[in-house]
């Protein structure tokens, strides 16, 4: 059996933002790196997928050709107003901020292969029971960046409840180094050939798990430590751009006040005590928005079930029991982010 990762990211992947204010580089590591460290961990193929570009999938990709046993597949997480999605196997990007279906429309115009990671999350934009009746592939049933008990756990269940009717995968939404390698999807085979057959056939398997909290920390480490030498390069007059690099393209419009200012606030950040209570409230966090759904799972299950007994009886798809009027206010929302 082959292993894959269809879901990793690179410094291509822009930036993010933390409340209001605070904005931190996504990942700060080359796609090189990344293959590099799937090679050592054995893998035979793997897909950059960074938020809304592939410019970094596709200097991986040409990186990966002076190999002989790793395939890199062209990928891209992409924004949409209702949660994000991922295309494999894309020749061009596609572009954020239309609906799903919008989007899933332009993947599939491209030949490509359509996942929804992370689908049932609630800590990160999933799509919710919105899969349901999308024209995907499969979904992530494990995802490498959710070590709270629900998110994963709850894919399965429903991945497990209907088989055959998706592709059960898993990626590690790997921004680290130290964030890949905890879970992977087996297929037959060991190409990029075989794993798109193995997906198109609904005989991948997601294995693995979440990543430890531990490595999260190192990742957010890691990113502050690597925003801060871009800030120094630009001071310094030294930071190199390159095409679809938004990370880069980001600090180099920013003032040079502004860029000091980063580099103080993030050296406050690597202060143990601020560290260490960032991930003391993080763990909070999950475990209180686990237990919240959790107590809601059997009754959730059962909705989704009456959803695709709908489905599969040809009645119109409905959200149903007012997820309609949430997906509106969450698709405003968007907008509104997108917007500025």
């Amino acid at each position: 059996m082959g292993r894959a990762d269809t879901h990793l990211h690179t410094h291509f992947s822009g930036f993010n933002q933390l409340g209001n204010a605070m904005k931190f580089p996504e990942s700060v590591i080359t796609p090189e790196t990344q293959l590099d460290q799937m090679r050592r961990l054995g893998y035979q193929v793997l897909a950059i997928t960074d938020h809304d570009e592939i410019a970094g999938a596709f200097q991986g990709e040409k990186y990966a050709r002076k190999f002989g046993d790793i395939d890199l597949i062209v990928g891209e997480e992409v924004t949409t107003l209702d949660g994000e999605i991922i295309g494999l196997f894309l020749t061009e990007k596609v572009p954020r901020g239309l609906s799903v279906e919008e989007t899933v429309d332009i993947i599939r115009s491209q030949g490509g292969i359509v996942i929804a990671p992370h689908p049932f999350s609630f800590h990160v934009p999933g799509l919710q029971e919105k899969i349901l009746a999308l024209d995907i592939d499969g979904f992530e049933t494990v995802n490498g960046g959710h070590p709270d008990y629900y998110s994963n756990m709850f894919a399965r269940k429903v991945m497990d409840a209907y088989p055959g009717r998706w592709a059960d995968l898993a990626g590690s939404d790997a921004h680290s180094v130290y964030t890949a390698g905890t879970c992977w999807t087996e297929f037959e085979g060991n190409s990029a050939d075989d794993f798109r057959d193995s997906i198109l056939k609904r005989k991948t398997r997601g294995c693995g798990k979440a990543a430890d909290p531990f490595t999260q920390v190192q990742w957010s480490m890691e990113v502050v430590i690597g925003g801060q030498k871009l800030l120094m390069d630009k001071l310094r007059n030294r930071l190199e751009i390159a095409e679809g690099d938004q990370l880069a393209q980001k600090i180099d419009r920013i003032s040079r006040l502004m860029a000091g200012t980063g580099i103080i606030a993030g050296s406050a950040y690597l202060f143990p005590p601020i560290t260490c209570l960032a991930t003391a409230l993080s763990l909070l966090y999950l475990r209180r928005g686990s237990k919240r759904m959790t107590a809601k799972m059997d009754e959730r299950l059962e909705r989704i079930g009456r959803i695709i007994e709908g489905i599969d009886s040809g009645v119109p798809y409905d959200d149903g029991e007012k997820m309609f009027q949430v997906r509106n206010k969450r698709i405003e929302k968007a907008a509104k982010k997108l917007d500025g």
